[in-house]
């Protein structure tokens, strides 16, 4: 429960208490606190007890920690059954990044590994800027004045 407390902390914890509570009755606070979390304890045992006898013999492996989300959907994911493992293990998300990125960019997969050579001449830098393109006097479509 306390196990991300540290020496330090606990020695403040400590002083706190003596000075909130005094050293005279610091020991029947401790045994107030011990009492209450015994109880509270107790009292969750009995209501884990009384859910399992109500729910019957169909749910007799049933375990609370399992009405978390990330332990439940951690408890599904690595199930065997599914075969999520050998799809999680058969995944290499650098591949499938440098796969969409060259996608992305108009590349082929091999002509990605020619053009990596060839940037990487240049300080592997890639030039995303846009430079408009010099377009020939020749290149403007006919005008038609029929259209406008």
């Amino acid at each position: 429960m306390f196990n991300d407390i540290g020496p330090l902390e606990l020695v403040t914890i400590i002083v706190l208490a003596v000075l909130v509570f005094g050293p005279d009755k610091l020991p029947k606070v401790i045994q107030d606190v011990t009492r209450t979390i015994r109880k509270i304890r107790e009292f969750s045992e009995s209501a884990k007890h009384d859910i399992r006898s109500e729910l019957g013999p169909e749910f007799k492996d049933f375990e609370f920690e399992d009405l978390n989300p990330k332990t439940f959907i951690r408890k599904q994911l690595d199930n065997d059954e599914l075969g999520l493992k050998e799809i999680r293990n058969g995944f290499d998300l650098k591949k499938e990044m440098a796969e969409v990125t060259d996608a992305v960019h108009g590349h082929e997969s091999e002509a990605s590994s020619s053009s990596s050579s060839s940037s990487s001449s240049s300080g592997g830098r890639i030039d995303m800027t846009k430079k408009p393109e010099d377009t020939g006097k020749d290149d403007r479509p006919p005008f038609d004045a029929d259209a406008t």
